[in-house]
């Protein structure tokens, strides 16, 4: 590599840092960093990919657009308005956040070319990077991206880059007239933030995503601010005044934790198993609400059909070609995380190694011959033949599973450390004889997919139970090396496989996977970033539906005492689920997390404890 190259990056990188500033009418205040990984935007902090030396025209123009959406966020958007509408379910959350970066993109890109161009190249390079013009079906588009892409064609009157075309005109037909009226209104209020976001929440309830009494209560938040005490005019002003402070007691909270009334209602009947909702399932119908009746049938889980569901190979998910493109781009991340971990990783593999050292019996009749004892025959002809025989160590053979979230909310930084994390746990473990497999969890649609078709079809039966189509991902088999597996760990990557997560059912099938195995020890980690959501599902459920059913899972697993269950969450407190846990706050905390409880499991002392106190279990249980 030059010097030349050298300087030509970094010039690159000053170039950038200094424009985004200029555009964003911030310079001295705006921190940009260049770092392996997807950029991102927090407060005044700007992280953008790190270019390669060689700086190619396709990847210069990507990362000037990734600089122009970040300079662009902070000059037009104000976190204040932004989460004073922002809705309470995970997937109008994700819809929410999409729309409102395609506002300020569009605000931007009015009076300057440039940054639409540079925009416009960005937008296309990510449709052809995920595949757009391979995808068939609707479900195959994440709904954020989809309604993103409808919403930017609408304001801009620009159509959608090639690669989306086809995928986007199945969307574009069954969105309905409600759906398009909030479309129409978002395109004339751009500049205006506050009206957008009504609109855009007009979208959501159009769509079944957030509920129009939801809706009801924030335009009533409105009018209190704008008025005052006039609140008290409407139906429910109580309810909404109080509900009005709350948010603006919240505004500087996490998205995650602005709950508002209504939520801790359904919260609550949650608890009771009271009402539930049932979802239209005519985009742009409005939501009905009926009791879930307490019987049997309500209460005891199920799946409504398994027939869609699937257990696949990750190389069957993606071709070659991307999924070598996405471990490249795992591997150039794991650059920055390989010194920290790899110590880890190292003090890990010394202790597994201390465990399994060599020992000998001498002097016994059969076995192989000793050749540091020959010298006795040469002095003494008539003494027999010394042999010896390696004794069996006394390190069980072990097996470790680790079974990973790939909800979406686990999208970004949370699910790229737990990519690298892995790679690097299964070579630790591989270099000491212990067999490792790499799973993970999601589901193949948001809002139901195939199961939910079969469940209308078959006119909306009471109780349906688990109401979405199940996706588990082997990443890497516990008889695969590493080698052959290493590919396969990109596809976490990848950004249209993260959708919903339902946590029981996964962990029983990790927990089958595990007990056919003839190991001795076997060992279950659990890396999740939140209690187990399916929309489709709690619309017709009892709200803590998924929750109970983890919760039974979990004590029958940890009962029985064949599989040691421990359990990572990433910013979720997991300790209320499992009874050998740990929750990080930050995801970067995760490597030295799994290593140091993978060090106290294999710990023979804490082992043997674990073995009788496991023992003592399954005695009473009998």
């Amino acid at each position: 590599m030059s010097k030349q190259d050298l300087t030509r990056q970094e010039e690159f990188k000053r170039a950038t840092a200094g424009t985004l500033r200029a555009i964003a009418h911030a310079n001295a205040e705006v921190q940009v960093a260049f770092q392996p990984g997807p950029g991102g935007v927090s407060g005044k902090r700007v992280r953008l990919p790190l270019p390669t030396r060689a700086l190619p025209a396709a990847e210069m123009a990507k990362l000037r657009g990734a600089a122009d959406a970040a300079a662009l966020r902070i000059r037009h958007h104000s976190e204040t308005v932004h989460a004073a509408r922002l809705p309470q379910r995970r997937e109008a959350k994700e819809v929410y956040d999409a729309l409102e970066d395609v506002r300020v993109e569009a605000v931007g890109s009015k009076h300057m070319s440039g940054v639409a161009a540079n925009l416009r190249a960005r937008l296309t390079d990510m449709c052809e990077t995920e595949g757009y013009d391979r995808m068939t079906r609707k479900d195959q588009l994440p709904l954020p991206a989809a309604l993103a892409l409808l919403t930017r064609e609408r304001i801009s009157g620009e159509p959608a880059p090639a690669a989306a075309k086809r995928v986007l005109d199945l969307w574009r037909d069954s969105l309905g007239d409600r759906a398009d009226d909030a479309l129409a209104e978002m395109a004339t209020t751009t500049d205006d933030q506050d009206a957008f976001a009504r609109a855009a929440r007009k979208l959501l309830t159009a769509l079944d995503l957030a509920e129009a009494e939801v809706e009801a209560e924030a335009e009533d938040q409105d009018d209190g601010e704008e008025s005052g005490e006039n609140s008290s005019q409407q139906d429910q002003s109580g309810e909404g005044e109080a509900q009005a402070q709350d948010q603006e007691s919240m505004l500087g909270a996490q998205p995650e934790t602005m709950q508002g009334e209504a939520a801790e209602e359904e919260a609550q009947e949650s608890e009771d198993e009271g009402a539930a909702a049932e979802g239209d399932d005519k985009p742009g119908g409005p939501q009905q609400r009926r009791e879930v009746p307490q019987t049997d049938d309500a209460s005891r889980y199920h799946p409504f059909t398994t027939s869609h569901d699937e257990i696949v190979e990750a190389d069957d998910l993606c071709d070659p070609e991307e999924l070598g493109r996405l471990r490249q781009q795992l591997d150039q991340q794991l650059s920055h995380l390989q010194g920290v971990v790899s110590k880890l990783a190292n003090r890990l593999q010394r202790r597994l190694l201390a465990q399994q050292q060599r020992a000998w019996e001498f002097d016994i009749e059969e076995g192989m011959l000793d050749a540091a004892r020959l010298s006795r025959i040469i002095t003494n002809p008539l003494l027999a033949l010394t042999y010896k025989r390696e004794r069996e160590a006394d390190f069980r053979d072990t097996v470790v599973s680790l079974l990973i979230d790939n909800s979406g909310s686990m999208r970004g930084r949370p699910i790229t450390v737990a990519a690298m994390c892995s790679d690097i746990l299964a070579r630790t473990l591989e270099r000491c004889a212990v067999k490792t497999e790499i799973l993970g969890f999601t589901t193949r649609a948001w809002k139901g997919g195939q199961s939910r078709e079969k469940w209308v079809q078959e006119g909306k039966p009471r109780n349906p139970g688990r109401l979405n189509d199940l996706r588990h991902v082997v990443y890497k088999a516990a008889d695969a090396p590493w080698r052959r597996a290493r590919k396969n760990l990109g596809l976490m990557l990848r950004e249209g496989l993260l959708k919903e997560n339902i946590d029981g059912e996964a962990l029983e099938w990790a927990y089958k996977r595990l007990r056919n195995r003839p190991e001795h020890r076997r060992i279950l980690m659990v890396i999740s970033d939140g209690a187990p959501v399916d929309d489709s599902t709690l619309s017709v459920n009892p709200g803590n539906y998924l929750e109970r059913h983890l919760r039974k899972t979990i004590a029958d697993i940890e009962g029985r005492g064949d599989v040691e269950l421990i359990a990572i969450g990433i910013g979720h407190d997991v300790t209320r689920y499992y009874r050998r846990a740990v929750t990080i706050v930050d995801a970067e905390e995760l490597g030295g997390t799994m290593m140091k409880k993978l060090a106290e499991l294999f710990d023979e002392d804490a082992a043997e404890a674990w073995q009788r106190s496991a023992t003592e279990r399954s005695a009473m249980i009998a």
